[in-house]
């Protein structure tokens, strides 16, 4: 069996449903949750190894660091038992030292688990991108999580997982798409080079159908990438505002560094 789960990226769920809302278990066995002492809902993340999760580096600036923060793997209700239900405690943290808060380059971060995880059915590991990997522009990819459902409308119960289907934005298309809205003239970018977005021109889907720390993942041949992390947005869903996400691409040679993860 454990060969079934021996590559990343390689959902063996089959069925897709385009265009659906509430993910099926097994669908996205990479999407975890952050939670941090007493069940608090944090943030979202991707496992990428047995040991290792990537999330935003501002998910781990939220609350003092005081408590114990935990991975749950394996579902996709925020409540309720399940029997494919994993908790997991954080041994590591280690934030991207680029990061010097909100908006700003090398929003990422890195968990270790306590125990490394046996991979099943609804618990295996997508795939890093190298930092020469590409994924073109308009290539549609998918955002998943347990955000709001519509700008200030928070997900209702019983939070199952979301998912939506997003084409990609490069970082400079991105920069000049907000400098447009905000009338912001000066040549400072807003989106850096280590970011990537996705949305639609005119709105109406976005990635706070996922979470901060969330994977936006993309699909080439039969593999998954992460290609983002969900990193920050104005809003949601508004015209000429995409979601902004850490283009994991940019960071690879250092989450390989970190984690040990196999340069293949």
């Amino acid at each position: 069996v454990s060969s079934l789960f021996s590559a990343c990226g390689h959902p063996t769920f089959s069925q897709r449903i385009v265009g659906g809302k509430n993910a099926v278990l097994g669908k996205w066995p990479w999407q975890i949750s952050i939670q941090y002492s007493d069940n608090v809902y944090l943030c979202g993340g991707s496992l990428i190894s047995r040991s290792w999760v990537v999330t935003a580096a501002h998910c781990m600036s939220v609350i003092p660091r005081d408590g114990e923060f935990y991975v749950i793997l394996g579902m996709v209700s925020l409540i309720g038992e399940s029997t494919t239900k994993l908790i997991i405690p954080v041994k590591t943290i280690r934030v991207h030292p680029m990061y010097r808060g909100d908006g700003t380059s090398g929003d990422l971060a890195l968990l270790e688990l306590a125990s490394p995880v046996t991979y099943n059915y609804n618990i295996q590991p997508i795939c890093l991108p190298s930092p020469e990997q590409t994924f073109p522009d308009g290539m549609m990819c998918w955002v998943t999580g347990w955000g709001d459902t519509a700008e200030g409308v928070p997900l209702a119960f019983p939070y199952v997982l979301q998912e939506v289907e997003l084409p990609l934005i490069n970082a400079s298309a991105c920069d000049a798409m907000f400098k447009a809205v905000y009338n912001i003239t000066n040549s400072t970018a807003i989106v850096q080079d280590d970011m990537i977005c996705a949305g639609y021109r005119e709105g109406q889907k976005d990635g706070c159908q996922g979470d901060s720390g969330g994977p936006l993942a993309c699909q080439l041949g039969s593999s998954w990438f992460l290609v983002g992390v969900v990193s920050w947005g104005d809003g949601c869903a508004r015209p000429g505002e995409p979601g902004v996400y850490t283009k994991v691409s940019s960071f690879s040679s250092w989450i390989r560094e970190i984690t040990d993860l196999d340069a293949t």
